[in-house]
C-alpha cells in the first residue's frame, strides 16, 4: 500500500498543534517576576529556580513541538472494488488533553500514542472521562494509534499505569467515506455513556434489564452501531440493548 503524508493546513483541525501545558508564573505585564527580595534577601536562588523553571518549560514546548502538522495527519489510497480511493484520518497528541491526568498521559506517551480523530470531529475527541469501574471512580478511555493499529484503552484510577485494552483494529478498518467526494474517514468514536443513557437505550426490551449503577464506554461506528462496555465482577461485558 503506498502512503503518503500531506502538507495542508486547510485539512488539519484548528486545534492539532499542541500547546503548553502549562506557563511559568507571571505578573500582570506578562514578564517572569525576578525582582527585589522584599526582605532583603539575595536573589542568586530565586533566579537560579527562575532560570531552571524557564529551561524545563522549553524542553516541555520542545517536545510537544516534535509533531508537526503534517506528522498527525496519515493520508494515502486504499483499493475498493476494484478503485483507488483516497483516505486521510487526522490525529491528535496526548498533550491536545490538558485534563489528562499525568500517569495517563505518561503512558500514552510511552506507547507512542496519537489519538484518532472522527471526520465528524470540530473539537478534540476520543478521549473520555467517567466512572467506568464503579460509582464514583474517576477513570478514563482512550483510543490509541500506534503503528497503523488502533486500540481502545481503559485506564482505572488505581493502576493508570496498566490500562485495559478493550479492542482493536487496524486503523485503516475502521474507514468510511467522509464527504461527497468519496474520500474514506475514520470512523471509530468513543464517548462515556451513563446508566440513565443505558436505560433509554434499553426501552422497549422485555424483560427490561435492571438499571446499571456506573458508566459504561460506548464504541460506536459513525452511522451504523454502539455497543457498550460494562466493567463488572472483576471483568467486561457487553451491555444487552437489542440492537
Amino acid at each position: 500500500m503506498n502512503t503518503c503524508r500531506e502538507v495542508e493546513l486547510s485539512q488539519i483541525l484548528s486545534h492539532s498543534i499542541p500547546k503548553p501545558l502549562r506557563s511559568s508564573r507571571r505578573d500582570p505585564q506578562g514578564a517572569a517576576n525576578f525582582g527585589p527580595n522584599p526582605k532583603g534577601h539575595s536573589n542568586s536562588g530565586i533566579a537560579v529556580v527562575g532560570a531552571l523553571s524557564m529551561i524545563i518549560a522549553a524542553g516541555i514546548v520542545a517536545a510537544q513541538s516534535k509533531y508537526s502538522p503534517a506528522s498527525l495527519n496519515e493520508s494515502g489510497h486504499l483499493t475498493v472494488d476494484g478503485h483507488s480511493v483516497p483516505y486521510l484520518i487526522r490525529h491528535l497528541p496526548a498533550s491536545s488533553f490538558p485534563e489528562l491526568p499525568d500517569a495517563v498521559q505518561t503512558e500514552l506517551n510511552r506507547r507512542g500514542c496519537l489519538i484518532p480523530q472522527t471526520y465528524e470531529a470540530h473539537r478534540p475527541e476520543n478521549v473520555i472521562h467517567g466512572s467506568f469501574e464503579q460509582p464514583g471512580s474517576s477513570d478514563w478511555a482512550v483510543l490509541c494509534s500506534n503503528a497503523g493499529t488502533v486500540s481502545l484503552l481503559v485506564f482505572f484510577a488505581g493502576a493508570p499505569e496498566n490500562p485495559v485494552v478493550l479492542a482493536g483494529a487496524l486503523e485503516t478498518k475502521r474507514l468510511q467515506a467522509s464527504n461527497a467526494a468519496g474520500v474514506l474517514g475514520f470512523n471509530w468514536g468513543i464517548d462515556p455513556a451513563t446508566p440513565e443513557r443505558v436505560r433509554e437505550v434499553q426501552i422497549g426490551m422485555e424483560p427490561r434489564p435492571a438499571r446499571l449503577d456506573h458508566d459504561c464506554v460506548a464504541d460506536s461506528v459513525i452511522e451504523h452501531r454502539t455497543v457498550y462496555h460494562y466493567f463488572t465482577k472483576g471483568g467486561w461485558t457487553l451491555v444487552d440493548t437489542r440492537n
